[in-house]
């Protein structure tokens, strides 16, 4: 059995696989709105382009030159990632600069992490 570092403990302490214990109605909520917010094709392209930027952060003029949508349309993108906890952002003179976060990310894939197989 591998040995698990301090932050995946943390992680795995506090977001049970699906397999393991069911969740409650508020974690559900929850967990259906960020994955909502990932089912939108476009939404998942911000992500993918924020992530493998360089330095792991865009910045709105990054992120519009990607896509035939009007800004607007783009921050409101970003906005309901944001809401969800998946990207936080910081202004700097008159750009708006985005990062992943990390945890948030981590806690999803800590639950749709299947089970280890227990030998019979």
């Amino acid at each position: 059995m591998p040995i698990s570092t301090p932050m995946e403990v943390t992680l795995l302490d506090c977001c049970a696989p699906l397999a393991r214990e069911p969740l409650t109605e508020e974690k559900a909520t929850n967990l259906a709105r960020t994955f909502k917010a990932l089912g939108d094709p476009i939404r998942l392209r911000i992500m993918s382009i924020v992530a493998s930027h360089e330095g792991g952060e865009a910045c709105v003029c990054d992120l519009t030159a990607s896509f035939s949508l009007a800004q607007p349309t783009i921050s409101h993108h970003l906005k309901v990632l944001k809401d969800v906890g998946l990207l936080t952002s910081e202004r700097r003179a008159s750009w708006v600069y985005y990062r992943i976060v990390p945890e948030r990310l981590a806690e999803l894939s800590a639950l749709l992490t299947a089970p280890e197989q227990v030998a019979r």
